[in-house]
């Protein structure tokens, strides 16, 4: 069964607490990795366009894992939204923004999470229609008490926090009313990956997925 395509009642920063952050160097791990991750209940896993393989994974997991809602990541130019939604991504986020790279985006047909780090690139977003965002690097740009002090002033922008992200902070984050989802890769140790362990990434998926929004903020 397919997952739910995330739309205006569907969100990506509601389909699961934690989104995978995959760096993918072998298109022959990208289904099996996508099926540990599934299994452990986070279905929203976001292949970075950092490597060679990444266009080769997130086409081999559109096709062959039907329940994954897979996006492409690390998107700065309008032909990587092109070539990533030919490959089958779901969604796209990106580190940072300019006007170009959100009219390919908005023209692409899906979702999107435009990265941000400052309150100012965040009123630019709202002024342009867009209230969801990535904010990017999330420990290093002022972390949860830079999120907090967003909250009163502009509530209309919600966050998927990324970058510096563990198990540890991950429930302060998710505490947080603008936060719907947090962006980490700790249930991808190298370990796990390199030695194809798929059980062990399964477990902390399911680690991750488990996270209640227990911190007191």
């Amino acid at each position: 069964m397919t997952s739910a395509l995330p739309s205006p009642s569907v969100s990506v920063l509601d389909l699961a607490p934690v989104v995978p952050v995959v760096v993918v160097g072998d298109v022959a791990d990208a289904v099996p990795l996508a099926r540990a991750l599934v299994a452990g209940g986070l279905p929203a896993i976001e292949v970075t366009l950092r490597t060679p393989a990444a266009l080769g994974a997130i086409a081999a997991i559109a096709a062959e894992v039907p329940e994954a809602v897979v996006g492409a990541g690390t998107v700065i130019t309008p032909a990587q939204v092109d070539e990533a939604v030919a490959a089958g991504a779901r969604f796209l986020v990106s580190p940072g923004w300019t006007d170009t790279l959100l009219t390919a985006m908005r023209a692409s047909g899906v979702p999107f999470l435009p990265g941000v780090s400052t309150t100012s690139e965040v009123v630019a977003l709202l002024e342009r229609g867009v209230r969801e965002m990535k904010f990017f690097p999330a420990e290093a740009a002022g972390g949860t008490a830079y999120l907090k002090a967003l909250a009163s002033p502009l509530p209309q922008a919600r966050f998927c926090p990324t970058g510096g992200i563990g198990p540890g902070s991950a429930p302060e984050y998710l505490a947080l009313p603008n936060v719907g989802c947090v962006g980490g890769s700790w249930m991808l140790p190298a370990n796990a990956v390199a030695g194809r362990d798929w059980g062990r990434v399964e477990e902390l998926a399911r680690e991750a997925a488990e996270l209640r929004r227990s911190a007191r903020v």
